[in-house]
């Protein structure tokens, strides 16, 4: 099956859940911003959650169908349309050969997944079909997609196959495939939940009273590799010499000028600025959401809660396939 690019959007790249084993060589693990939504993504056309799909950012792209497709769109509301009709989030649709899928505003979030049932036909590297923009490697040739790149898709398995022919032959009404909301991100919530860093003591009493009593906006320097955010400056309780050290997706830097960064997916493998603070797992696809203007609060909570969060995330997802696969499909 393939697809055809009409127009490239601002950024539409190739993503997967990430690059791993290799951050010791300095190659960041990369993936989707929003883990969540390219999973359920996945899911929802019968693929494993790490299979490669589209991320689309901001300004969406307009593509082409040569064959019937099933696919999935999920994370933030761009406004899709399938040949000028709205198309819902969260649910497989057809797109028949001839078809056209565009995006439009924004209404919520400013990140989509589109995820293709059989996955897409792209060569791993380093064990990862992610883009990762900075080392031109992954994905389609290491860039963004332009116009005129045709994308092909794998054939289906099992599992997409018995959703496919659920779908095609209306067995089941339309609003049975949507996923339960509490597995989607709640993007209207502001609210970021925040592990205490490594050199979190090595900050002043007032400047820990304000990151979790003031809020932040993130500014226009914000990209995968990280989010430059504006508010009320923190300070060291005196300069201090720092070692270069990991530093992962979710870790908040605080350089010279007090305003903290929090690192995104595309994040370089060490740092050499004091870390306040480490996002929770099951809120880094919330950050993942926000763009320039956004306002955001920290919310302190401790490592075992933010553990807790991720496993019963983790748990819903799995709920979500068993529903899918042995209900509608009968079975794996």
């Amino acid at each position: 099956m393939t697809i055809e690019i009409v127009k490239a959007g601002l950024l539409t790249t190739v993503q997967d859940t990430g690059r791993f084993g290799f951050q010791k060589a300095g190659v960041s693990i990369g993936g989707a911003m929003d883990i969540n939504a390219i999973q359920i993504a996945n899911v929802l056309v019968g693929n494993d959650e790490n299979e490669a799909a589209l991320e689309v950012t901001m300004t969406g792209p307009t593509m082409q169908f040569y064959e019937t497709a099933m696919l999935a769109i999920t994370g933030g509301d761009l406004s899709p349309k399938l040949n000028g009709t709205h198309v819902p989030l969260n649910r497989p649709i057809l797109a028949k050969r001839g078809d056209e899928l565009s995006f439009h505003q924004i209404k919520d979030g400013c990140r989509s997944y589109i995820a293709f049932a059989g996955g897409l036909q792209i060569k791993k590297v380093m064990n990862s079909y992610s883009t990762y923009l900075r080392a031109g490697i992954g994905g389609l040739n290491g860039r963004p997609l332009k116009k005129g790149d045709r994308l092909i898709c794998k054939q289906r398995n099992r599992r997409s196959e018995g959703l496919y022919t659920l779908l095609t032959s209306q067995k089941r009404m339309v609003a049975q495939w949507s996923v339960s909301s509490h597995l989607c991100n709640n993007t209207n919530s502001n609210c970021i939940r925040v592990i205490r860093g490594r050199h979190y003591d090595s900050f002043s009493l007032e400047s820990v009273q304000l990151l979790w009593n003031s809020s932040y906006t993130v500014t226009t320097e914000a990209d995968r590799m990280g989010y430059r955010l504006n508010g009320s400056p923190l300070t060291l309780k005196k300069q201090q010499q720092m070692l270069s050290e990991p530093v992962s997706f979710g870790t908040i830097q605080v350089p010279g000028d007090g305003m903290p960064i929090i690192l995104m997916a595309d994040s370089q493998t060490v740092g050499g600025y004091p870390i306040i603070g480490q996002v929770a797992a099951v809120d880094r696809s919330k950050i993942a959401q926000m763009k320039a203007g956004d306002l955001l609060l920290f919310e302190e909570i401790d490592m075992n809660s933010a553990g807790y969060l991720f496993r019963k995330r983790q748990a819903n997802l799995e709920e979500l396939k068993a529903s899918i696969y042995a209900k509608w499909v009968g079975g794996g």
